[in-house]
């Protein structure tokens, strides 16, 4: 079913004169506005990947993917039921978390046909409880009713690769390392490893070689 989140980000897109759930021969597209196809992805990028790179090659096509910054969690007391807590989750999300996913759409990303925007938000996530579904960690079960979207901080927008390279620092050494980067973004070093795996396979970096076991990296021209 399709979440209340999936929902307000789609009329977000859709201005006046968008068509909405349209088919294109096997796909079905979010919106359809001034000629470009809009996918609203809040899943695994991984699940469009293929899609996106087949209506790239005919097509404009922007996928919208949200990364949640603060989430308000709501419990019900069981499905359709009344509320009976609220509380802030103390997990926090980043424009960092975009790496995640980009680990397994860089086949697709970047593409001169493909825009990729990725809203910042605040949810509300309304959930009851898994009546003991999972044997084990019993504060974690429980069901996913709907998520709702309750502020949009701002919308970032990627098209190329040297759009990637704005999301690390500007003054690391030339050439650097991922303990380098990890430095600098005070972010743990499997976290930089990925960044620059992510930052590799889209041609923003160079491999330059070795300095002992670290791989190192300059960006591209």
């Amino acid at each position: 079913m399709e979440s209340s989140l999936h929902k307000q980000l789609k009329e977000l897109y859709a201005d006046n004169g968008a068509e909405v759930e349209q088919k294109l021969g096997r796909y079905r597209i979010d919106v359809v506005c001034d000629n470009e196809l809009i996918e609203i992805q809040h899943g695994s990028l991984a699940a469009i990947r293929d899609k996106v790179a087949d209506l790239t090659t005919k097509h404009r096509v922007l996928v919208v993917k949200p990364i949640v910054i603060g989430k308000r969690l709501v419990k019900l007391q069981s499905p359709g039921g009344r509320v009976v807590e609220r509380r802030l989750s103390p997990k926090r999300g980043s424009i960092l978390d975009l790496f995640d996913e980009l680990v397994y759409f860089t086949s697709a990303f970047p593409h001169p046909n493909l825009t990729l925007e990725v809203p910042l938000v605040d949810i509300e996530e309304w959930r009851y409880p898994g009546h003991g579904r999972r044997r084990y960690r019993r504060e974690r079960d429980h069901v996913v009713d709907d998520q709702k979207l309750s502020k949009l901080h701002e919308i970032l927008r990627f098209q190329t690769r040297r759009d990637l390279l704005k999301l690390i620092p500007s003054d690391l050494p030339d050439p650097f390392h991922t303990g380098h980067l990890a430095e600098a973004m005070k972010i743990p070093r499997t976290k930089a490893q990925q960044i620059a795996y992510c930052l590799r396979k889209t041609a923003a970096l160079d491999d330059c070689g070795k300095q002992a076991n670290a791989r190192l990296y300059r960006r591209a021209a």
